[in-house]
């Protein structure tokens, strides 16, 4: 999707995933959880409804979420899922939530798209919390030097420094701004993913 998670995006959540219209946020809203509900017919919606990350850009016709078609059934009550996907759009209410990925700290994914040692793209899986990564630092020449977003949640950035490469993720949570820091290795691959200490909340 927009976002550029890949097969991660398809899966994560066990495949409860949504696209939004202006939740997307440039990319910024990319990785976000929400808990979605429907309250069209409270017959075959339940009051839990479905938690979903967001992995993906959609505009629709006055919507805010384009949820894959197992989150969609997820909101239903059991045995009532094909009389709420016969409605197509519903009525929801929606509320930020933490993510939680249990066993995982950030993982930072050298994107596929990624070609060493001329260009360097990266994206950031299992942002736990509710928590935005707003830009990507990498330490190059002794100085901090901002990544570009590419575009959904991928940074990038021409001929990037020889060696282990270091970075620093600017994030927003309700306690403010923090400054987390990863180490990809000299020996990075593209489509590898790597793990780092960072655990946001």
């Amino acid at each position: 999707g927009a976002c550029g998670f890949g097969e991660y995006g398809r899966n994560i959540s066990s495949g409860n995933v949504a696209g939004v219209y202006r939740l997307y946020k440039n990319g910024v809203g990319c990785g976000a959880c929400y808990q979605v509900r429907c309250t069209t017919n409270p017959q075959i919606c339940t009051k839990k409804g479905v938690n979903v990350v967001v992995t993906d850009y959609g505009q629709g016709d006055n919507t805010d979420f384009i949820l894959s078609h197992h989150a969609y059934e997820a909101m239903a009550r059991p045995g009532t899922a094909d009389r709420l996907l016969a409605y197509g759009v519903v009525d929801v209410e929606y509320q930020r939530v933490p993510c939680q990925y249990v066993g995982h700290k950030i993982q930072v994914k050298v994107h596929e798209y990624s070609r060493k040692p001329d260009y360097l793209a990266i994206i950031m899986l299992y942002q736990a919390g509710k928590s935005d990564i707003l830009s990507v630092d990498i330490w190059q020449q002794g100085k901090w030097v901002e990544m570009r977003r590419s575009f959904g949640a991928v940074f990038d950035m021409p001929n990037p420094p020889l060696g282990a490469i270091s970075l620093r993720f600017k994030v927003q949570d309700n306690a403010g701004i923090k400054w987390p820091k990863a180490v990809i290795p000299r020996n990075w691959k593209a489509g590898v993913a790597y793990d780092t200490d960072i655990q946001l909340q």
